[in-house]
């Protein structure tokens, strides 16, 4: 009685632990995608304002703003995707909601909005 109780509970372990496993996430978002801006700001001065996206398998990811060299913002965002379209939330901030999809151009992959605007290149 005591070798049947040990085996189930050994098959019961194994099969516990094979249920456990997290999918693999291969979305092609997954990555950095950045968005820069240079302004000018007298003529001999510019200003480089730039975003940056790190996707993670998870669907999450970080978010930072830098104006120059000085970060501005870092927050942690969430991300789904449903038929193509990238939903970006960024829980407990007053950013908006992006919606945007993945397009090739000429300079690489983008993220673009319904409007034709581009959010960020991927890095």
């Amino acid at each position: 009685m005591k070798k049947l109780f040990s085996l189930l509970a050994i098959v019961s372990i194994i099969s516990a632990s094979n249920c456990s496993r997290v999918p693999e996430n291969n979305d092609p978002i997954i990555g950095i995608w950045a968005k820069v801006e240079v302004s000018n700001t007298s003529e001999t001065e510019r200003r480089t304002n730039r975003q940056e996206w790190i996707f993670n398998d998870a669907y999450l990811g970080r978010f930072h703003s830098y104006n120059g060299n000085s970060l501005e913002l870092k927050t942690d965002f969430g991300w789904q995707e449903e038929n193509g379209i990238y939903t970006i939330s960024y829980p407990g901030t007053d950013m908006p909601v992006d919606q945007v999809s993945m397009k090739k151009s000429e300079t690489g992959t983008i993220l673009e909005d319904s409007q034709g605007n581009i959010l960020a290149h991927r890095k």
